[in-house]
């Protein structure tokens, strides 16, 4: 019995860059897009960014877990996100013997964004926070992207989004990720991590919980089973469920080969998976 073919967005991190678990995800899109899935990738490149920041005497800002980005640090996000680690993906993704194909905002508004208005945020104090040259997605020029998936590429988009008039901004990979699956109604979206899923014991990787309705993940929340960094993944994801044009949402990390493709097939088989 085959299988019918799935639109899937897969978001990778910085982190998935230092690690072998990289092959892994480019084989696995690989061979997801050769039987037929349509594929997009959208990747991040926070602690390389972070890490040539320091090297040019730049201080990195981050105000809840989001980087105040002026015009040197909006040139490094160029240089890593955009040149590096994009050329390095799509390397990965050659080698596996899928067609990428890497974009930015500035290809042809493949990212529309808006300049973010100063805002209130979390862990940021009681006053709004000015984030400079960071971006928030308005829309995504699908018709190109739907021509590269038709004619079997994979497009892999670099998270910098940027205006009409040619202004690039920086965005946050997730959100990026998030906003595209949205607007490609996607199956699945798969937010590969440093984590293996949300876990009941967060010192014990055995206590991985394979799937998670939107009202038990609120339910862990609140119990404080997910704790630090993942409430706020967990949060924009289930805001994401609730617009009922993404399937399901994956968290997964750490992959072995063949991984990415049992977590397509078999949601929760790997990681955590978020239902309505």
């Amino acid at each position: 019995m085959t299988t019918p073919p799935r639109v899937v967005v897969v978001k990778v991190g910085g982190e998935l860059f230092q690690s072998d678990a990289l092959r892994a995800v480019a084989a696995d899109v690989a061979a997801a897009a050769g039987r037929g899935d349509r594929v997009m990738m959208v990747h991040g490149g926070g602690p390389q960014a972070s890490a040539l920041q320091k090297a040019l005497g730049q201080d990195p800002k981050v105000v809840g877990g989001r980087r105040i980005t002026d015009q040197a640090a909006l040139d490094v996000m160029k240089m890593v996100v955009a040149g590096q680690l994009n050329v390095d993906l799509c390397a990965a993704l050659l080698g596996a013997g899928a067609w990428p194909v890497g974009l930015h905002g500035a290809s042809s508004l493949a990212i529309e964004a808006v300049r973010r208005p100063p805002r209130v945020v979390t862990g940021g104090g009681p006053d709004p926070i000015d984030f400079g040259l960071v971006g928030d997605v308005v829309g995504f020029r699908l018709d190109l992207l739907q021509k590269l998936s038709d004619a079997g590429f994979v497009p892999v988009l670099a998270s910098l989004g940027a205006d009409s008039g040619g202004q690039v901004l920086n965005i946050n990979a997730d959100i990026i990720a998030n906003h595209l699956a949205q607007a490609i109604e996607a199956d699945h979206l798969i937010l590969v991590t440093g984590a293996p899923g949300v876990l009941a014991d967060r010192n014990d990787i055995g206590s991985r919980i394979p799937r998670l309705s939107a009202d038990e993940a609120r339910a862990a929340i609140a119990a404080g089973t997910i704790q630090g960094g993942m409430i706020p993944k967990i949060e924009e994801s289930l805001a994401v469920l609730e617009t009922g044009k993404v399937g399901s949402i994956h968290i997964v990390g750490d992959l072995a080969p063949g991984d990415l493709l049992r977590e397509i097939d078999q949601p929760g088989a790997i990681g955590t998976a978020l239902v309505r």
